[in-house]
């Protein structure tokens, strides 16, 4: 039987006794039985092995690196190609765009009234944090325009 998992785990849960690691390929969530030292909102990127005899619980077998990502609601507005592409974009939608390099820029056009709402969704999403995982950037800014009903969010290297 396969025992070990390898990937980047955003810690999803820690305390002193113990931690909960979400694999941000598959989602897969694995329960230690200790806590080696992690907290929450780090990323792992590592091996899990599951723990003998019933293999139920999950030891951190190897860390080749950790980071934190910063998650943050910027000052700034959107820039002018995001306001291009909310324009293109149906309100309660989101267009997903690569960026040059690392990272995405996600656009969603909300109503006006509900921005300030969605992007406080955003920013306590866990989700949010799970895609900078994954996309494997330190830095999450989400811009908004109210009046326009405008929401960027911007993972950043």
């Amino acid at each position: 039987m396969d025992t070990e998992r390898s990937g980047a785990f955003l810690v999803t849960h820690a305390d002193s006794d113990s931690a909960v690691l979400k694999n941000t390929e598959s989602g897969q969530v694995h329960a230690l039985a200790s806590n080696p030292g992690v907290e929450e909102g780090d990323v792992i990127d590592g091996t899990v092995g599951s723990e003998p005899p019933l293999e139920v619980v999950w030891e951190l077998v190897d860390v080749d690196a950790r980071r934190s990502i910063s998650i943050e609601r910027g000052e700034e507005p959107p820039t002018s190609q995001e306001y291009e592409v909310a324009a293109e974009t149906a309100v309660g939608e989101v267009s997903r765009t690569e960026r040059a390099g690392t990272g995405e820029l996600h656009v969603l056009s909300v109503p006006p009234e509900e921005t300030d709402a969605a992007a406080a969704d955003v920013l306590d999403d866990e989700g949010t944090l799970t895609r900078a995982a994954r996309l494997e950037v330190r830095r999450v800014e989400v811009r908004t325009d109210a009046e326009k009903g405008v929401l960027s969010v911007r993972y950043l290297p």
